[in-house]
């Protein structure tokens, strides 16, 4: 099982953030019906009122657990990701992935 975690960097704005959830919403429940998807969760900072807290307010983490390398690059090239692409492209700035195994 992989874990991946997507970084996903909007412009400055609660608005472009907003905008790329409200996108995401649309296509989880797709989603999750694609074969090896076990996870597929935007996170948002809370403001947890902690002092060793770094947020992101211009960031939304994706976090997805797939079966395998190859489930998630037949995920990327589905019609709804396409569109979803297209969709924000006016709101992502940039993106960082990565995917993880358990270390131990």
């Amino acid at each position: 099982m992989l874990t991946v975690i997507a970084e996903i960097r909007t412009r400055p704005g609660q608005h472009h953030r907003q905008a790329v959830l409200d996108e995401f919403a649309k296509i989880i429940p797709t989603v999750l019906e694609e074969a090896g998807c076990h996870g597929y969760a935007p996170m948002v900072d809370t403001a947890a009122g902690v002092s060793f807290q770094t947020t992101a307010p211009d960031s939304i983490v994706m976090v997805e657990l797939w079966e395998t390398v190859a489930h998630l690059e037949a995920h990327l090239q589905t019609p709804h990701m396409k569109a979803w692409s297209e969709a924000v492209k006016g709101d992502v700035l940039e993106t960082h992935i990565r995917i993880l195994e358990q270390g131990v």
